[in-house]
């Protein structure tokens, strides 16, 4: 069984694990750990503190594993506990962008979307250099979005909002990516390259 362990679902191996050996549980912090890590890092911004954010709860988890509801999707459920983890995190080191509502709303371009001339993998390579630069409200929805591939509606369920509230946030801050991140060299550098490369492509 050892062997194709692998291959059941998360919450296969949770249900086996609560009946025969909660070690099994090993299997999914695996599968987890590294992308929950990744994710707590595009929002603190801290490598040191996502990593102890994700032990702390993947310790907490494991100790009350009976508690989650087996008919309900694994990933969406740890997301939503990283994610919960790390905005208190950050509400106590007082971490958030400081600027006012106002002043990025001067700055967010009229017309123009990120998505228009960048391809996922592109949209990565330039989000990981801009989120952090973003305020807090609209990253968990960028990461979980284009870093996590997440649909609206499993984001909807981390992040406690409805699916109209996520898209609305993703399209903002998108927006203000573009208006805002650019004015770093190296990325408006990267994304005229491939804006050009798209633009031959017409």
């Amino acid at each position: 069984m050892q062997k194709d362990i692998d291959k059941y679902s998360d919450e296969k191996i949770i249900k086996l694990a609560l009946k025969e050996n909660k070690e099994l549980f090993s299997v999914v912090i695996e599968r987890y750990r590294q992308k929950l890590v990744n994710y707590s890092y595009y929002i603190t911004n801290d490598w040191e503190s996502a990593e102890d954010i994700v032990t702390d709860v993947f310790i907490k988890v494991g100790k009350n594993l009976e508690k989650f509801d087996l008919n309900k999707k694994f990933s969406t459920w740890i997301y939503k506990i990283v994610h919960n983890q790390t905005i208190s995190h950050l509400r106590k080191k007082k971490k958030e962008v400081s600027l006012t509502k106002n002043e990025w709303l001067d700055k967010i371009p009229s017309e123009g979307d990120v998505e228009d001339d960048l391809n996922k993998k592109q949209t990565k390579e330039l989000l990981h250099g801009c989120l952090k630069s973003l305020p807090e409200v609209y990253r968990p929805p960028l990461a979980l979005s284009y870093l996590e591939n997440k649909s609206y509606k499993e984001i909807s369920k981390v992040l406690g909002i409805s699916e109209g509230t996520v898209a609305s946030r993703i399209n903002r801050g998108k927006r203000m990516m573009k208006g805002l991140c650019l004015h770093d060299p190296s990325i408006k550098k990267a994304y005229d390259t491939i804006k050009g490369k798209s633009d031959q492509k017409d």
